[in-house]
């Protein structure tokens, strides 16, 4: 972890992205309640693939994973050990572009169909290797009952506002997730012969809390360096943007209730720094929608990132 001296240099980006982190975590169930869609409790898949990483179990644990699915998607809880899923390219069509995908879910849930393994089938069948990162998640009650009182509790204003933390206690509160993120990338540039991926390559999308940690991952991340960024209905909050920071594709709908308010501070950071920067506001689409098919053009988002790679010549393979 960075010195102290550090991480005064970021004291605005973290303090705003606890605050994020917050607002992130309570976007988790409301559209499941406003549609009376329950949450039923499933075994967990199989998941053959998966890659354990190297950061180990989160610390003071307790309750296991456990996984339940709703609108028709599958979610995960608890999760205590980081893992990683590849989602190869045919080789004969592998662009050497590799992507990886952090689904979102306030820190508490990842949707891990919506966000994660659907988005991967579909850069992979783009020619992209693609990664869906299982990461870590602070823990939640055990039984679903009481992670739903839980969340009940959260809506309804019962529980108390915590306290903004200092920088330092937001890197801290982050801490797991980044080390996780680290350690994709990694595994990624490790396994980059094998995978058929260009090393420098390398860029990461996240959706709502992935987008939280997609950013924190581009300002702090260290060795991990994304090649390029995307955020998907995450905060436009704005950031100090680092010399080096990668080309960023945003993706928000404009009746987002979380996000759409707030400003575009993200984006005029981005311009300010002279760093390449895609922002698609949509009229309609609200929070959530990911992979899900809806009337809204939010639903284009998807082809629209792949039009932005393509730009950026991530479709074909460097020579």
């Amino acid at each position: 972890m960075r010195n102290i001296s550090s991480m005064e240099k970021v004291r605005p980006t973290w303090t705003r992205l606890a605050a994020i982190g917050v607002a992130v975590a309570c976007a988790l169930a409301t559209p499941a309640y406003a549609q009376n869609d329950k949450m039923q409790v499933v075994p967990i898949p199989a998941q053959p693939n998966a890659i354990t990483l190297d950061t180990g179990a989160l610390p003071g644990a307790t309750a296991p994973e456990s996984w339940h699915s709703q609108y028709g998607s599958l979610f995960a809880r608890n999760v205590t050990v980081a893992t990683l899923t590849p989602f190869l390219p045919d080789p004969a069509k592998a662009t050497g572009a590799a992507v990886i995908v952090a689904p979102g879910g306030g820190f508490r849930t990842l949707s891990m169909e919506n966000e994660g393994w659907e988005v991967a089938r579909a850069l992979a069948d783009k020619g992209v290797a693609a990664f869906v990162l299982k990461y870590r998640l602070n823990q939640t009650p055990a039984d679903m009952p009481g992670f739903e009182r839980s969340m009940n509790q959260m809506f309804s204003g019962a529980a108390a506002r915590p306290p903004r933390p200092n920088p330092q206690m937001a890197m801290a509160g982050l801490a797991p997730q980044i080390a996780d993120s680290r350690a994709a990338f990694a595994l990624v540039r490790k396994r980059a012969t094998e995978w058929h991926v260009d090393p420098d390559r390398v860029g990461m999308i996240g959706f709502s809390a992935g987008a939280m940690l997609t950013m924190a991952t581009t300002l702090n991340g260290e060795d991990a360096k994304p090649a390029f960024i995307g955020l998907i209905y995450g905060s436009l909050a704005p950031v100090t943007v680092p010399t080096d920071a990668p080309p960023m594709f945003v993706a928000l709908a404009a009746d987002d209730p979380f996000f759409a308010n707030g400003g575009f501070g993200l984006i005029d950071s981005w311009k300010s720094a002279k760093r390449l920067v895609e922002f698609h506001l949509y009229e309609q689409g609200g929070h959530g929608f990911g992979m899900y098919q809806k009337e809204t053009t939010s639903t284009g988002w998807f082809d629209a990132y792949v039009r932005w790679i393509g730009m950026h010549g991530l479709l074909k393979p460097k020579h």
